[in-house]
């Protein structure tokens, strides 16, 4: 038979052309007695518009086809659209006519309804990993129970389908107690743990999965990222190193090597591995440790230019912003330093510490915050055992679990507002503190909901709404405590509005005079704040270092610097900023950089399939 496209001889079971590829769908056969017949005479006899007529025709019946698939799929995907809003509508009725019938609240609705969106995107998330690696780990399994194996893992992907994130761990974990050397099964699980907070338990299967393969990649960065998190720098250490020469061109294994050897203070080496971490992925925070590093060293032009890069790169990175700004203070560029400071001051514009603020309120007599009792009060203590250690989001996990078990308790609902406040979780605390204040609260519990909530708002830059918290505090508080706070709070919000300074300095001053002695720091702060807007420098200046001296804060003292620089006393500005920097922790707080790089999981999946393509 001859192609209709190129006119090659093929032979008669032949479906593509043996020269063009082409499929053969217009066939012309030659007698059995012409065999022998010449190819090059049988292309000379087909004619240039013969086969040019002969594409057009598969062209327009391919056209034709696809024409009608994508109609086809247009109106699924229009009558999908009208059955989403048919139901969409039916929810929305059902949610009115219990509320309207006091069987719950609207808050109550939307908190459940949240929590539930961002479990089943996980779920979903979860399942296309599994899905993706599904044939990889049953090609791995080494073993006599096979059919077991593979029933589970069977289980654990209808478990996925059907949302059921519990039972697709549990058949998980069952299905690799029978195949311990599946290190694929076994780094699943790993990252499953990782993401879910619990760095005890990914630990362990990533150590299984270095027992089955010493040379996995993703087995060799988690555990060294987990042991630094964990307290082993040694271990980290040796993991990452191992990371690096296996992996030369792997941006995690450098970059977090990197951030280790900063921990330890090996600036040089850190300074190194970041560098080469930068050059294979230039994201914002290798830049900004990178940028760190050199500034710790005196490289302050190298320094610049690294951090300029990381704000070029995220404009809302504030402690960049900052450490560019006593970059720029140390040049002696005192305009782009106060320009850097302001940035960082407005992308941050949570004022006062309400961490220490909360304590304040909650330890007064006659208002304690409520006990907590049984199951809930061991996860709470496990949560603030690991806030103590410093593993925010283990003690997110463990505070979740205990409201599990006490939904309603004012404490552990405060306890985990301030832990969202810690991790610019806002959204979450407006849901929490509503919760608590629907309660009737007693007027410290209440000052301690609205402090957290107006903080939260002013996080999000919504400082009306957090003027407004302000003043039903005013209205519903009786206590100077309560009166402090809410003027503390409306003069701050205007004076970040540069709105009516005049108003805001008559409410710094009243929540000065009305303030008690264990909250002075907070009224004489939002006073400095506000002359600083003012452009009264040197009241500014007094102001804040009072408030300094009573409770520094790393934002009081940013404050007091900014303060000082405007006001041209240049050498205590830079004092007072280093000293803002190290009491806030900037630089050293690396372990939740390197967490927050590893769980942007699309970037790290790309890396990890790009290194077992090399690998192969």
């Amino acid at each position: 038979m001859l192609c209709q496209v190129c006119g090659a001889k093929n032979p008669d079971e032949q479906e593509h052309c043996v020269r063009c590829q082409h499929r053969l769908l217009v066939l012309s056969g030659t007698p059995p007695d012409e065999e022998d017949f010449q190819e090059d005479g049988l292309e000379e006899s087909i004619s240039f518009d013969e086969h040019l007529l002969e594409r057009i025709s598969i062209l327009e019946e391919a056209v034709k086809r696809t024409t009608e698939t994508v109609r086809q799929l247009l109106g699924a995907l229009h009558k999908q659209e009208r059955n989403i809003l048919v139901s969409q509508t039916g929810v929305i009725t059902l949610r009115e006519l219990l509320e309207t019938h006091g069987v719950f609240g609207r808050e109550e609705w939307n908190d459940l309804w949240e929590s539930r969106m961002d479990y089943q995107l996980l779920t979903l998330e979860k399942r296309d990993r599994f899905l993706a690696l599904k044939e990889r780990i049953s090609a791995l399994h080494h073993g006599e129970a096979r059919e077991s194996f593979l029933s589970l893992l069977e289980e654990a992907e209808y478990a996925l389908y059907a949302f059921d994130m519990e039972g697709a761990v549990q058949a998980l974990e069952e299905a690799f107690k029978l195949d311990r050397g599946n290190y694929d099964l076994g780094c699943f699980l790993g990252e499953t743990w990782f993401n879910e907070g619990d760095p005890g338990r990914a630990l362990e299967y990533f150590e299984q999965v270095l027992r089955a393969k010493p040379d996995h990649f993703q087995g060799l960065v988690y555990s060294g990222v987990l042991s630094y998190e964990q307290g082993d720098a040694g271990r980290a250490e040796d993991r990452l190193k191992r990371a690096v020469a296996l992996y030369p061109d792997s941006f995690l294994a450098h970059f977090s090597l990197g951030a280790v050897y900063a921990s330890l203070e090996n600036l040089s080496r850190a300074a190194l591995y970041l560098e080469r971490a930068v050059e294979l992925d230039p994201v914002p925070q290798a830049l900004y440790l990178h940028g760190s590093c050199l500034y710790e060293m005196g490289k302050l032009t190298a320094a610049i230019r690294t951090l300029q890069e990381a704000v070029r790169q995220d404009p809302v990175f504030e402690d960049a912003h900052h450490l560019l700004g006593l970059a720029y203070l140390d040049r002696r560029w005192n305009r782009k330093a106060l320009d850097a400071f302001r940035k960082a001051q407005r992308l941050n514009p949570k004022k006062l510490q309400y961490q220490d603020l909360v304590r304040v309120l909650s330890g007064e007599e006659g208002g304690p915050l409520p006990k907590v009792d049984g199951e809930a009060a061991r996860w709470l203590a496990e949560g603030e055992q690991a806030l103590g250690g410093g593993h925010a989001q283990k003690a997110l996990h463990a505070f979740r679990k205990a409201l599990h078990h006490d939904p309603d308790n004012p404490t552990l609902l405060m306890s985990y507002a301030m832990l969202c406040l810690q991790l610019d979780r806002c959204q979450e605390i407006e849901a929490l503190t509503h919760k608590v204040l629907q309660r009737d609260p007693s007027e410290m519990l209440k000052a301690t909901a609205y402090a957290a909530l107006i903080e939260a708002l002013r996080g999000q830059g919504k400082f009306r709404e957090s003027n407004r918290a302000g003043r039903r505090l005013l209205e519903e508080g009786s206590s100077n405590f309560t009166k402090t706070i809410a003027y503390t709070e409306m003069a701050y919000n205007l004076a970040e509005m540069e709105e009516d300074l005049d108003a805001a300095l008559d409410y710094a001053e009243r929540s000065l005079e009305l303030a008690p002695d264990e909250l002075k720091a907070f009224p004489l702060a939002a006073l400095g704040w506000v002359h600083y807007k003012r452009r009264d420098y040197q009241r500014a200046v007094d102001c804040l270092a009072r408030s300094s001296e009573l409770g520094p804060s790393p934002t009081t003292l940013t404050h007091l610097g900014m303060a000082l620089l405007a006001a041209g006393e240049e050498e205590r500005a830079r004092s007072v900023l280093a000293h803002a920097r190290r009491l806030g922790d900037r630089g050293p707080a690396l372990g939740e950089k390197m967490l927050e790089v590893m769980k942007e999981s699309t970037r790290l999946v790309e890396r990890m399939r790009g290194s077992r393509k090399k690998e192969a």
